[in-house]
């Protein structure tokens, strides 16, 4: 699975196409991102995440089944076998420091989705329930997604009727405005980082790409995402705001409604010049209400998109194609998703690949070998967490599992490998934090 179980790490570009400036690229994280000689420190703290006197570790949690893995560790299944919550299951995303501290872009993405898991909570949004940290491995406890990816509904369908994809879209809108009302801007929209509860509800999953801090007027210039699905503006480096979003959303709708992005061609290149200067092909049996949502979603001028003004995701939910959704029903989860994923019990895990799932779960050794200077990059420090909790000694970060399987319909797979290379010349990790 992507997203909650993507565990390589995503490159971002600077917008010079060289590394990042680390001055620019450290003022702009919060005060708990600071420098240790050459590597970068990630706040991990128990207390602003795992409320209450337990105290959270391995032992807590026994192993069922592996979910997705990839070269900077694993995501298992897992139940909870003492104390608060135990019997429930989770999901355990476990990241290798040695992997990730040398790299202060991996450390960056690592950052950013721990400050966001912890700070944003959302129906529609994956929920973080515990963090914690052992010598050499950082540990993600989030609420098991049973339902597995959308991704995988919309290859078995094909394309969505639009009451299903209206569904989806509708909830996902509720899900990016709220990340744009705290200042985030998404960045990486894609049916493979969009999971399903046991219920079909949707949620967000993998925020290594997001932007915090961008709020009304700001821009920014990072190269991101994954190009079927990324904005002109990013693609040109002219500097990007939370309108990125709406396209992206827009060519998942497509997507949705068609069977494969809207501008997509048999290489990296022509893909980018399609997205820059290609005609939008609309399918004859797509009704007007579609048609019109998907041309005001993919204007090229970022000022023209809908959900590119200040009304954000309220113009959004004001477009025809929305009619007929009741917003406050639909937040609080009231109405009927046109799919329930079809569990036996808690831990089924029908829906995720067997190439994980029928392996033997094992969280290999702690060795610790991690240098003492790298190990610095993890140690806590006392600030303030993004809930405004005082951060104490102990805990958390991410990861786990390759890229998901091609589509089985349209044209070429999403490049994010592509973009790698052309981002640091070379070949990308096969997946991303998430």
């Amino acid at each position: 699975m992507a997203g909650v179980f993507d565990i390589d790490l995503e490159t971002e570009e600077g917008s010079d196409g060289d590394e990042p400036d680390m001055c620019s690229l450290l003022t702009s994280l919060p005060i708990s991102f600071r420098p240790v000689g050459h590597y970068e420190e990630i706040e991990i703290s128990e207390s602003s995440v795992n409320n209450g006197p337990e105290r959270i570790g391995p032992h807590c949690f026994e192993l069922l089944r592996v979910l997705g893995k990839g070269g900077y560790g694993k995501v298992f299944q897992v139940r909870k076998v003492q104390g608060t919550n135990a019997g429930k299951i989770f999901a355990m995303k476990v990241l290798k420091k040695a992997k990730i501290a040398c790299n202060a872009k991996d450390t960056a993405h690592t950052k950013a989705e721990r400050n966001i898991l912890e700070a944003i909570k959302h129906p529609f949004i994956v929920d973080l329930i515990y963090a914690f940290q052992t010598g050499g491995k950082l540990y993600l406890i989030l609420e098991c997604l049973s339902g597995g990816e959308l991704f995988m509904q919309l290859e078995r369908e094909g394309i969505f009727l639009e009451d299903t994809a209206c569904f989806y879209l509708s909830e996902i809108t509720l899900a990016l405005g709220h990340l744009h009302c705290n200042g985030i801007i998404y960045r990486d929209l894609k049916p493979e980082n969009i999971m399903l509860n046991s219920q079909g509800h949707i949620k967000l999953t993998d925020f290594g790409l997001c932007k915090e801090s961008i709020h009304e007027g700001a821009v920014t210039h990072t190269f991101c995402g994954t190009i079927e699905y990324m904005a002109p503006e990013i693609l040109m480096r002219s500097g990007h705001n939370r309108a990125v979003d709406w396209w992206s959303l827009g060519a998942l709708m497509y997507d949705m409604l068609t069977g494969s992005p809207p501008f997509t061609a048999e290489n990296r290149k022509k893909t980018i010049d399609k997205i820059l200067k290609g005609k939008l092909v609309l399918p004859p049996y797509l009704t007007p209400d579609a048609r019109d949502l998907l041309k005001k979603f993919l204007k090229r001028n970022p000022s023209q998109r809908i959900g590119g003004g200040t009304g954000d995701a309220a113009d959004v939910q004001k477009q025809p194609f929305f009619r007929q959704v009741n917003w406050d029903e639909l937040l609080a989860r009231k109405l009927d998703p046109p799919f329930r994923p079809c569990l036996q019990s808690d831990d089924d895990v029908s829906q995720f690949d067997i190439r994980f799932t029928r392996q033997t779960p094992v969280d290999s050794p702690d060795d610790a070998s991690i240098s003492e200077s790298a190990n610095q990059a993890f140690l806590p420090i006392e600030v303030l967490s993004l809930r405004g909790l005082q951060a104490q000694p102990g805990s958390g970060a991410d990861g786990a599992r390759d890229a998901s399987p091609t589509r089985g319909h349209g044209p070429p797979a999403h490049q994010d490998a592509d973009r790698h290379q052309e981002a640091e010349g070379g070949p990308g990790p096969g997946g991303k934090v998430a």
